[in-house]
């Protein structure tokens, strides 16, 4: 019997879907739970798996197309078996360049599958090859199972002779978003316009979290196989913070805050088009170790574009840490429904109060924003005064 192949819904309001590229063929085996197709939503590019055993058939959708939640776009079956005709056909890519949804980026409508030996190429390798007239068939790709990326790309074009391109454009002219770059910038717009900010911000000595992480990163290491880095400590005691206050784990709804049953912490991280936020599921109770490990796998799989939507959804609360490039602090944008989010500058010694006299520490200054609607000042305060202690005493917290 043919299965059906739909278009999937990775958010609550999700109405449409483009379909970025597939990941086999027409008549091509597929195994149950295998990746199957590359779908785009307005927080990442995620994998969608197979849902059944068989061969791939009756392909209604093409790579670049945006199509509605659950109309189907392809079948599954078994072998001999011809896959069902007829129903609705996909918006196509000039009906939905007159929407709401971003356009086709260059080079979108080139498949996936176009490296040597049928290897995948990531979305901007892929756009980066058109421009600089690179052939995808001849690189021999350099990721994860012979994905090409964008170095691979810009070292042939070096090589070759071809021109780098432009980082920065001429003086007047409108820069080209990506899609994700383009709906982030709904997103964020919509949030600033429609949530009633506020921020608290704290300084807290850093110190006791450096000799935490002195203490523990050795073992987590030879254990997990995976660096403990500052942000992994820091979202175990921000999980465990908010487990202790549930209106800031909240998020707003239609009928008010709507307390949530786990937390699930967002990392946002920087991709090659703009900002992705993988969720790490169920943070309050992960050891360090498992945070830093999934930490680890998840902004690696961001970055090429290997997200799955479970990677993406559920997040109660959001951490941004922009430490890493030498920023102090920052107030960052809520994501709702979401009620906040953290963000982290840099760790950098400055002259405090030692016990009554000027004294060298290691301070770190996190700024909470949150919406007004879920949670008032005092409840912000007390989270954030909270999340001090813990990092106070982060060396016994953590353990």
């Amino acid at each position: 019997m043919a299965i059906s192949v739909v278009m999937p819904a990775l958010e609550l309001t999700q109405e449409t879907g483009k379909l970025v590229a597939w990941r086999k063929k027409e008549g091509e085996r597929v195994a149950k739970g295998e990746p199957l197709l590359e779908v785009e939503t307005d927080k990442a590019v995620v994998e969608i798996e197979a849902p059944a055993e068989g061969i791939l058939a009756g392909i209604r959708a093409h790579e670049g197309a945006v199509i509605p939640v659950g109309q189907t776009i392809a079948w599954i079956v078994v072998p001999g078996e011809v896959a069902p005709t007829g129903g609705a056909a996909p918006i196509s890519e000039s009906r939905a360049a007159t929407t709401s949804h971003p356009t086709q980026e260059p080079g979108a409508g080139l498949s996936k599958k176009t490296g040597p030996a049928g290897t995948g190429i990531s979305p901007k390798a892929r756009r980066l090859a058109q421009e600089n007239g690179v052939e995808i068939g001849k690189i021999q790709g350099s990721g994860p199972g012979g994905e090409i990326l964008a170095s691979d790309i810009l070292a042939a074009a070096g090589s070759k002779g071809a021109a780098a391109p432009r980082l920065a454009p001429a003086a007047g002219s409108v820069v080209s978003l990506g899609s994700i770059g383009r709906l982030m910038a709904e997103r964020t717009t919509l949030s600033w316009t429609s949530v009633p900010h506020f921020f608290v911000a704290r300084a807290v000595d850093a110190g006791p979290l450096l000799a935490a992480r002195e203490q523990l990163a050795a073992n987590i290491e030879k254990a997990h196989g995976a660096r403990v880095t500052h942000t992994d400590l820091l979202v175990a005691l921000v999980a465990r913070a908010l487990a202790g206050h549930p209106r800031m784990n909240s998020g707003w709804s239609a009928e008010g805050p709507r307390l949530n049953p786990q937390v699930n912490i967002a990392i946002a991280t920087a991709v090659e088009d703009g900002v992705v936020a993988p969720v790490i599921h169920n943070a309050d109770k992960a050891a360090l170790g498992e945070i830093a490990a999934q930490r680890r796998d998840l902004t690696e799989r961001a970055r090429i574009n290997k997200l799955r939507p479970a990677d993406i959804s559920g997040a109660t609360f959001t951490f941004s840490n922009l430490g890493m490039y030498h920023v102090d602090a920052f107030t960052a944008i809520i994501n709702p429904p979401q009620a906040g989010i953290l963000a982290v500058g840099q760790i950098a010694d400055r002259v405090v109060p030692v016990d009554g006299r000027p004294g060298i520490r290691p301070m770190v200054t996190l700024t909470l924003s949150c919406d007004h609607r879920v949670v008032d000042g005092a409840r912000a305060a007390e989270f954030l005064n909270e999340l001090a202690d813990s990092i106070r005493e982060a060396e016994t917290r953590l353990r």
